[in-house]
Order: C-alpha cells, then sequence, then structure tokens
C-alpha cells in the first residue's frame, strides 16, 4: 500500500499459560476441535495454492483440503524461486494451523508482568483495553505519538501492520530484524554495487562461502544447484567457518578460520588479486570509482597473506590459492552474500571488502555472478498519512553513524531499560517478532518490557514476549489468510498470492481485520488527543471544518483498512497486468507474463518456469551494445557516482573508515580459560517461532553446544554432559557435543531453542537461547547487534 504524507507529516522528521475463565492454552477435546475444523463449510475440498511462513523464503505450496481439514502440504511447481519444493520445515507448517498451544482468543492480563495469568476477552473488550491506556498515556505525553513504540518480525503481512503504526498512529520508532539480522550484509553490498543481489548458484563457476551453512540451515532450490555440481562436478566451492559442518563436507576445500577474522582473509584474498594483476582491469576500468585509492590502502598497508595467516589461522598458501582460482573463474565466480546476522564490530566493512573483492573479478549483473534480477509491477492503494506536530523523531537516532527507518533493536532496548531515553517510551506493539529470544541480552529486554504501561503482542502462540504483553491479540495463522500480494525481483520474476486455505480457527483474525478493528475504535478518542495538544491542528481547524482536516489531513485512522485484502490484491494485481494474470493468479497462486507457455514439465520433480534465452541475468543498463562477454561493459550503477564504490567519503563525514581496513583494537582476543561463543541457524530451526513444532522436534529434540573435543577433555566434559555457560549478561545450562570438527577456544549452538514460555508444551525449557548470554553490543556503522564477539566461560554441572 502506498502511503502519501500529509502537509503537516513533513514536520515530524522521520518518517504455561494459566487463564481463568480459560483461554489460548486451553487444550481442546479431538470432538470439540474436529467441530471447528468443519464448522466452515464455505471452502470446498480440494487443493489450494498458498505461500509458506515457516521462514523468510517463501516457497510456494499447495494445500490439499479435505472436510475443511488441511490433510497435506505439498511444493507448488509454479514459483520459479522454489521449483517445486518444500523442505522439511515447509511441510511441518500443517502444525502451526493444529498446535494445540496456539493463541484462541483475545486475551488480558490479569497477574503480575510475566506471570503467565490472563483471562479471556472478546475482541471489543481487549479493544476497548488497549483504547483506555492508549488515551491515558498519549494525554500525559501530550500528543507525543513516538511514546509508543512498534516492532514487526519479516512477513508478508508486516507493511499493513506498518501502515497502521508509522503512517496512521504515527510513532517514529519502529523496529524489526534488520539490525539483527543482515542489515551490514545488505548495506555493505549496496553502498559498494548498488543493491544486494542474489547468488546465481546454478551457473557460477566458483562461490566462496562464509558462515552460511546452506546445506544444513536452509534448504531451497538454489542451495540444491549448488551441492549437485559441487566436489569435482563442475563448480568449485570454497568454505569458511570456524566449524566443519554439513556444507563444509559437500565443499571442495573446508577453510577453518578464528570467529571475528574474516575481514582479514578477505583483505589477504584482495591483496593477492591486486598485487599479481589478477583482477579483470577491463571490468574494473570501466567500472570501478577511486580504484586506485583502494589499490595503493590494500597493497600499502600490507595486507599480505602471511599478514592473515597470523589473525585468521589460515594458510597463507591457501590464501593465495583461493585468490587465484576464484579470479581464474572470474567472472562466474561468486564472494556469498550471505543472509547472516553482523558477527563482529567490523561487519560493515567485511561486507564491503566481500563486494569489491566480487567486483574485481568481473562478476556483477553477469549470469553466474551476482545478479540483481528483474520485478513485476503492481498496483498501488494511496493511503494519506497524518502529520503530528508533537511526536518526537527516534529514540536512538544518534547511537550509530547511520541509523535507518527500522532503527536499532539492541540501541534502543538499552536507552529504554536503562532509563536513558531523551523522553519516556510507555507502550510497545509487538507483532510477529518474539524480541525476548530474538535480540540480545534477553535479562535487558525483560527489563524494558516491565518498564512500559502498555505492552500489546499480536501473535499466533503464546511466545516468551507475549507473555510479557498486558493485551494478546491473536492472529490466525497463514493457512488462514489472503495476505497482500507480492512481486519478487529474480532472474525469473513472479507474483504470488497467498490464499486462505481454511477460514480463521476459533476466535483469531488476520492482521489486517486486527488493524481495521483497532483503528476504528482508535480513530475518534486519539483524534481529541489530536486536537488538543496540536498547536497546528488548532489553527487549522480556525479556517476550515474538522471533519475535512480529520479526512483529509489523514487523522481518519480507518482509510486504509476499508476494503478486504481480497479486493486490495485484485486491484494491485489487474491494474497492471489484466483480468486473465488476476485469474491465473488465484487459481495457480503465482503469476509471470506468458506463465502458461513458458511453463514446460520436464520430468515428475523438475518443471522449466522460464525459457533460458527468457531469464534475466543482467539489468544495468550499458553505455554500449552487449557483443559477446558483457563482462566487461561500462554499467550504470545504482550508487551515488553510477559505479563500483571503493571509497565512500559520505561514511569518512561520520567517523566511519571509508575503505575496508582492519583494526586490531575492534577484534575480540579470548584470555585463557575463556571461549568465544558463535550461534547459527539449522534448517528445521531456522527463527524461534517453529520450536513448538512437534513435526519438527521429531526431527531434532534439542540443541547442543558445540567444544572442541581436546578442550572438552581438558575441562572433563563428556558428550551428553550438562554445562553452564556463562557470559556477562547471563547463564544457560545445555548438553555438551565435543567434536574435532570446531576450531579451539569457540563455543556453538543453534538459534530457536530455550523458550521460558510455560504456555508452550513442547519447547519449554528445552535446550538454550543464545540470546541469553549474547552481550547487547552494536556495531559503530547502523546499530547492528553483534552476534558473535561475547567471551563465555563453561563448567561441567
Amino acid at each position: 500500500m502506498q502511503v502519501e504524507i500529509s502537509r503537516r507529516r513533513f514536520l515530524q522528521g522521520s518518517v504455561a499459560l494459566v487463564v481463568l475463565g480459560g483461554v489460548g492454552g486451553a487444550t481442546l477435546s479431538a470432538t470439540d476441535l474436529l467441530a471447528n475444523f468443519q464448522k466452515d463449510t464455505a471452502v470446498p475440498t480440494g487443493t489450494i495454492p498458498t505461500i509458506c511462513e515457516m521462514c523468510v523464503n517463501k516457497c510456494a505450496a499447495i494445500a490439499h483440503v479435505r472436510g475443511g481439514i488441511v490433510k497435506k502440504l505439498e511444493p507448488n511447481p509454479y514459483f520459479p524461486k522454489s521449483r517445486n519444493m518444500l523442505c522439511a520445515r515447509g511441510a511441518a507448517g500443517i502444525h502451526a494451523l493444529y498446535d494445540p498451544d496456539r493463541l484462541k482468543y483475545p486475551l488480558i492480563r490479569i497477574g503480575k508482568r510475566g506471570d503467565g495469568k490472563y483471562k479471556r476477552a472478546t475482541w471489543d473488550e481487549a479493544y476497548a483495553y488497549i483504547e483506555e491506556k492508549l488515551v491515558k498515556i498519549l494525554d500525559e505525553e501530550k500528543d507525543n505519538r513516538s511514546c509508543i513504540a512498534y516492532c514487526a518480525g519479516e512477513g508478508l503481512g508486516e507493511h499493513t501492520y506498518k501502515t497502521f503504526m508509522a503512517d496512521k498512529f504515527g510513532s517514529a520508532n519502529f523496529l524489526n530484524h534488520s539490525t539483527i539480522c543482515l542489515q551490514t550484509a545488505v548495506s555493505g553490498y549496496t553502498l559498494t554495487i548498488g543493491g544486494y543481489g542474489l547468488a546465481d548458484l546454478e551457473n557460477a563457476k566458483y562461490i566462496i562461502m562464509a558462515g552460511a551453512n546452506r546445506a544444513e540451515a536452509i534448504l531451497t532450490p538454489d542451495t540444491m544447484d549448488l551441492f549437485k555440481r559441487t566436489r569435482g562436478r563442475g563448480a568449485k566451492l570454497v568454505y569458511v567457518d570456524p566449524r566443519f559442518t554439513n556444507t563444509a563436507m559437500h565443499a571442495d576445500t573446508y577453510v577453518a578460520i578464528k570467529p571475528g577474522t574474516d575481514l582479514a582473509f578477505v583483505l589477504a584474498l584482495t591483496f593477492v588479486a591486486l598485487f599479481e594483476g589478477l583482477y579483470n582491469k577491463a571490468f574494473v576500468a570501466n567500472n570501478f570509482n577511486d580504484f586506485d585509492k583502494y589499490h595503493k590502502h590494500i597493497t600499502d598497508s600490507g595486507y599480505t597473506p602471511e599478514w592473515a595467516e597470523k589473525i585468521t589461522g589460515v594458510p597463507a598458501d591457501t590464501i593465495r590459492t583461493i585468490a587465484r582460482d576464484f579470479m581464474a573463474a572470474a567472472p562466474q565466480a561468486i564472494y556469498y552474500a550471505g543472509r547472516r546476522t553482523t558477527w563482529a564490530k567490523n561487519d560493515f566493512q567485511l561486507r564491503r571488502a566481500m563486494a569489491i573483492f566480487s567486483a574485481l573479478g568481473g562478476g556483477i549483473d553477469v549470469k553466474g555472478g551476482i545478479v540483481f534480477g528483474s520485478k513485476l509491477p503492481l498496483g498501488e492503494h494511496p493511503a494519506t498519512a497524518p502529520l503530528y506536530a508533537n511526536a518526537k523523531s527516534r529514540l536512538e537516532k544518534n547511537a550509530a553513524a547511520v541509523i535507518g527507518a527500522t532503527g536499532s533493536w539492541v540501541a534502543f532496548r538499552n536507552l529504554v531499560a536503562d532509563g536513558k531515553a531523551p523522553y519516556p517510551v510507555r507502550g510497545m506493539f509487538v507483532y510477529k517478532q518474539n524480541p525476548m529470544l530474538s535480540v540480545p541480552d534477553t535479562a535487558k529486554t525483560r527489563a524494558m518490557f516491565e518498564k512500559m504501561d502498555l505492552v500489546v503482542v499480536i501473535d499466533t502462540i503464546p511466545s516468551d514476549t507475549a507473555m510479557l504483553a498486558d493485551v494478546i491479540l491473536p492472529e490466525c495463522t497463514y493457512l488462514e489468510r489472503e495476505d497482500p500480494v507480492q512481486s519478487y525481483a529474480a532472474i525469473e520474476p513472479a507474483i504470488i498470492l497467498r490464499k486462505k486455505v481454511i477460514e480463521p480457527m476459533y476466535e483469531t483474525k488476520p492482521v489486517i481485520d486486527i488493524m481495521r478493528g483497532l483503528s476504528a475504535r482508535l480513530s475518534q478518542p486519539l483524534w481529541e488527543i489530536t486536537k488538543k495538544y496540536d498547536e497546528d491542528v488548532q489553527t487549522e481547524l480556525e479556517t476550515r471544518s474538522e471533519d475535512e482536516v480529520y479526512t483529509e489531513g489523514g487523522y481518519d485512522l480507518t482509510e486504509p483498512f476499508k476494503q478486504s485484502q481480497e479486493e486490495l490484491n485484485k486491484h494491485m494485481v489487474v491494474s497492471k497486468h489484466g483480468e486473465e494474470a488476476w485469474k491465473i493468479l488465484r487459481e495457480k497462486g503465482v503469476y509471470y507474463p506468458n506463465m502458461q507457455t513458458y511453463f514446460t514439465k520436464i520430468n515428475n520433480n523438475t518443471y522449466a518456469c522460464y525459457p533460458e534465452d527468457k531469464k534475466i541475468y543482467s539489468v544495468l543498463k550499458t553505455e554500449e551494445a552487449v557483443v559477446g562477454d558483457p563482462a566487461s561493459l561500462r554499467r550504470i550503477f545504482a550508487t551515488p557516482s553510477k559505479k563500483i564504490e571503493c571509497f565512500l567519503g559520505s561514511m569518512a563525514t561520520k567517523g566511519i573508515d571509508a575503505m575496508p581496513t582492519w583494526k586490531d583494537e575492534e577484534y575480540v582476543r579470548i584470555p585463557k580459560g575463556k571461549f568465544k561463543f558463535i550461534s547459527g541457524r539449522h534448517a528445521q530451526f531456522t527463527q524461534n517461532s517453529t520450536q513448538n513444532n512437534v513435526i519438527l522436534l521429531d526431527l531434532m529434540r534439542e540443541n547442543y553446544a558445540w567444544i572442541n573435543d581436546r578442550e572438552a577433555r581438558e575441562l572433563g566434559i563428556a558428550f551428553g554432559d550438562l554445562v553452564e555457560i556463562t557470559s556477562s549478561v547471563g547463564k544457560v545450562r545445555i548438553k555438551a557435543y565435543p567434536t574435532p570438527k570446531i576450531v579451539p577456544e569457540t563455543i556453538f549452538y543453534i538459534h530457536g531453542f530455550g523458550s521460558k514460555s510455560a504456555a508452550l508444551t513442547f519447547a519449554h525449557r528445552n535446550g538454550a537461547s543464545d540470546n541469553e548470554i549474547i552481550e547487547g553490543n552494536i556495531e559503530p556503522v547502523f546499530g547492528c547487534a553483534i552476534m558473535h564477539d561475547t567471551l563465555v566461560s563453561v563448567r561441567k554441572v
């Protein structure tokens, strides 16, 4: 939905659950459950296309429904991105629907915050509670809308929620997963080559993959593309990681590296490419800005392989071999960007160095390199955003060099929890996110919530964060709702639609319905607060009618939610692609031009969505016609200089190094007797939201702490022993996994376990949460949480 900014908005500056009476966690009998399944006969028996929500990848699926019951989820072959593949996690999505612990009704807290005591409420009662609290808070804070913060997890409904909280309600304090996820990677690549890009793993000849454990952490078609061609079968994979993972097992070369030293490794690769003149000179001459500065910086700084060996533990000869082989394979050579969190304080510079090293081979915007893809257009639904004169600007805006629209989760949390915020933040709305398990330093996150007067959680399960809420609003699962239609940029672009498979069970609702109900309840009461304190509005009312100011100024909060999601989707598709496209999209769940002629079945498991000559590998404009090898042509990159940026002068003015630079003082050294803690993802438990899924728990019951086997013996720790891992902010107990497959002085366990919510039968106190021991520190460029620099001690319990 497009939101127009009203005249006044410009002034703003930035844009076991114990339930009395029976509730969310209450278990229904089999008869009751069956009755719920069958209560809606409007949904026919058959197959219905939808989009998976078990992770961020959004694969297309087909739901088999019989008598109102979802029996099975299978892959949808029409979506080029997921290509007739649905991983174990996707197939287990059926448990998200029928999880007996899922939230079923609105809940209002009746006990102390965090004790899990709630009463069942109607939607009207829940909205009335929120209204009463919000009116009181905003009245006392004189209409400073930013005193209510809000956060959201990634998903198709995120923008619907933001349309209400940011554009209509008017808070500047929005937080999402970016700064606890891949903000430095996205920004590092975007500021350097003009976009984050996609790795064309199907056609690459040489891939360096550092820490992105694709064989184990995310199983998608491009993962399969890669591993079908590795180990001497056409593509060379170099895997860099402190752990010997399943990806390492499938790699041609495994490089064991000390945590936090990847920047030194990449700088040394770059040194070899420059010193030996291995780079693509024509591409560099045509497409690099400030290349001479970077060449001098790298060579004069002495970033030799021998220098890097002392820091990284990677032999100098190995570094030389990798640099030479990479450039020999270029431009079909990729230093894989990954989807990882921020590892160390220098993470932004690491991602910049990776992007520049890939570009030195010319592998940008070409087949087999980093590609940007194309995107199919969608229509828009304009809405007017009001301006609130008294709404303060973002709370943590000075916490780092660049605080973007998604904020800095850790910096924001620390200011509120430590009582150092420039103005009170008295409430928070949480949608589809679980900060208690996803933000480093859990104890401090809890302290933040305990300081607030109103916490509202919108979710499908009673998460650890939901247990701290005053009001819990139950969203239906992704199989029970239609979400905003989405267009995906790719080599094979497509539009996808998540259709409702069955009607929402219990008293749950999709987020657009929740926003519709909330906006109807709050619009007039909050308008009265604005009229009372907003001098700009008061001035406007002297010359215009109240109805004009309220409506035309965007203060009517209900404006974006008057149409159903189905109506909005239809307009967005039909306005750009016509009625036939809408018909195809609803029938197949996927649409792209010429789909009916392009789509071809190869065999029972393989389909072709686009002919090879219709795939879009290159999108940047060139200064001359493409003839032969396009790699070295002068391209127009989406950067300030229209070239690849080696030197960022704008960063230098903010005190940030203009070029990737190693600084010894930023590296966290490990004292004797301590370990550096690192975490990662597993294909069955990428996020916290799957931890109560019994189908997935059957595949992996709990997480274990990896520790080098030699060090484990010295500490008297054997496999399965319970160990206590302690950092400066917390401690956990977890079973040990001594192994030679991890470098010394390092402890690892996967994310996605360790819930303390007693309302989650299967997840409760199962394994350990990584964020309970990760310290709440941020890197200096974007305020991203540093995930791999926490020192811990380990002892056998």
